[in-house]
């Protein structure tokens, strides 16, 4: 109850237009679900999920906490209610090679999502994957700005075409990154990956299979 009357609140100022929820995919209890689908009768409601991995060993290794099955379920469920589904997706998780991180725009694809957020991995001082990394770096596939860039273009190829991706990367504050330092902003980023589509003359879903 207290949740949804800072929904309602937010919602009463003149200037809000609408919500975008970003939540976890095992804290939608159905209750929270049916109000939404009641809110967006009134206004419009996105509510996107920290998805991170479909492969349940990774999410385990970051203490993620929930299942890919769990995330699938919730998404499933979201959007049986009308209400536009997105997902957030981290690329270069530990552990993960390059045709794992492929494979989640395939399981993705398969979601009736609306809409997709993507960033590369970033370290974070004061994290515990900070640590891991002093310890293990090689347990890291960091990538250069260019070798991220064609794998946004690799993993787009991949994805279902009606999707919406919001975005490529992610911008994390100087003091606080460890790893990547591309000294990049987001729209300079994006600018690459569009280049990269240019250059390669591919789209996005371009070798999307509903199969």
């Amino acid at each position: 109850d207290k949740l949804i009357s800072m929904y309602r609140e937010a919602l009463a100022h003149p200037q809000v237009k609408g919500l975008v929820v970003s939540t976890r995919p095992d804290c939608m209890p159905d209750a929270l679900l049916d109000f939404f689908e009641e809110l967006s009768q009134e206004t419009f409601v996105l509510i996107e999920y920290g998805v991170e991995s479909t492969l349940n060993q990774t999410l385990e290794r970051v203490n993620r906490l929930h299942t890919f099955e769990e995330s699938a379920d919730t998404i499933v469920r979201t959007a049986k209610k009308n209400i536009p589904t997105g997902a957030h997706l981290i690329l270069g998780l530990p552990g993960e090679t390059r045709d794992d991180i492929l494979s989640h725009a395939r399981k993705l694809s398969g979601l009736p999502l609306t809409t997709l957020k993507m960033h590369q991995l970033q370290i974070i001082r004061g994290t515990a994957m900070a640590k891991e990394y002093r310890l293990f770096p090689d347990s890291f596939p960091l990538y250069s700005v260019d070798e991220y860039a064609d794998l946004c273009v690799d993993f787009a190829e991949r994805l279902h075409p009606d999707f919406y991706i919001e975005r490529f990367a992610s911008q994390s504050p100087k003091n606080l990154l460890i790893a990547p330092d591309w000294g990049l902003k987001n729209y300079e980023f994006t600018q690459r990956v569009i280049k990269r589509f240019q250059e390669r003359n591919s789209w996005q879903g371009k070798r999307f299979s509903e199969n």
